[in-house]
């Protein structure tokens, strides 16, 4: 699921079509790179004894030294950090705290229901809570626009959950799936406080790093774990590099040239590549009903930012897990 240096909103302005067409292939890469995080746990829970929150835990350290690291080294091309008032303080609290959150309830539920599940619950609900969020703080109820595609996504997740819990003849698959909407819910939380944050502070960089501190007392209560297995190390590695820095850094220079609506949007690879790769590479299927809710799901979200670029709204662009 995305964090936070979110300051672009629906009503950016369409960019001229050779902008675009730069910075469109570097949203598309980052969705796809995103698409890949719930393979990597899984993959790392197979080869490893490492739990969600011991994976939870690796990523947000690693991707934090990564951040680190591309900061020092961009910095004199940076804009100064302007003064941190409390208000901001409090915005980026929360922002690490809702990134510890979804990165945490996003491997639980892909340990319990399987990545398809999980990915799609998770990125497929969020961007559409973090709409009702925004017309919520600015408007007090949501559009007409917004209350249908709540009312299809929420359909498609019973449909969804539903199917795949009776075919599953067990508590499993819900579990999972009420773990993914709390990541969901954490990922909201991420986005509407780092929105607010102003510009030159590095919301992604300081979220990973306090996500990782506020985790660390937690997995160390809990008997933080680590891993000998080269795979499984390779496979942290990559989660906390390619999917967090790397990704996350070509979303938004890509942000810069393509409007935030399309980019959402773009984003919704993400759980379509997870989904086919689960497929592909562990052995994941869903029952056509269940595809169907999936991808109704997706439907209501693309409906809805497809509505914004007709009529734009101050609605943050989602990005990834």
């Amino acid at each position: 699921m995305s964090t936070p240096d979110l300051t672009a909103d629906g009503e950016r302005p369409l960019a001229v079509p050779a902008a675009a067409r730069r910075g469109f292939p570097l949203v598309v890469l980052a969705a796809l790179c995103w698409g890949t995080s719930g393979l990597s746990g899984a993959v790392v829970a197979r080869r490893s004894d490492l739990g969600p929150l011991d994976i939870a835990w690796h990523r947000m350290a690693i991707g934090a030294v990564v951040l680190l690291a591309l900061w020092a080294a961009t910095r004199r091309r940076s804009r100064p950090v302007p003064a941190v008032t409390r208000g901001t303080v409090v915005r980026l609290l929360l922002v690490g705290a809702g990134l510890a959150a979804y990165q945490l309830a996003y491997f639980a539920a892909v340990a319990a229901s399987g990545v398809s599940i999980a990915t799609l619950v998770a990125l497929g609900l969020a961007p559409l809570l973090i709409a009702v969020g925004a017309a919520l703080l600015g408007h007090g109820r949501p559009d007409r626009t917004t209350a249908v595609a709540l009312v299809v996504a929420l359909v498609g997740l019973v449909l969804l959950v539903g199917v795949s819990a009776g075919a599953d003849t067990g508590t499993a698959v819900v579990l999972g799936a009420l773990l993914a909407v709390g990541s969901a819910l954490g990922y909201t939380v991420v986005t509407l406080a780092g929105a607010g944050v102003p510009a030159g502070v590095p919301v992604t960089l300081v979220g990973f790093a306090l996500g990782a501190l506020l985790l660390t007392p937690v997995a160390l209560a809990a008997g933080l774990r680590f891993t000998a297995d080269p795979v499984a190390l390779a496979v942290l590695l990559y989660l906390g590099i390619v999917p967090s820095a790397v990704a996350y850094a070509m979303f938004f220079t890509g942000l810069r040239t393509v409007p935030g609506a399309v980019a959402s949007i773009v984003t919704l690879l993400e759980p379509l590549t997870a989904t086919a790769l689960a497929a592909l590479l562990l052995g994941e299927r869903l029952a056509p009903a269940a595809l169907a809710g999936g991808l109704l799901v997706l439907a209501a979200v693309a409906g809805l930012y497809l509505r914004r670029l007709q009529r734009p709204a101050p609605v943050p662009p989602a990005a990834g897990a």
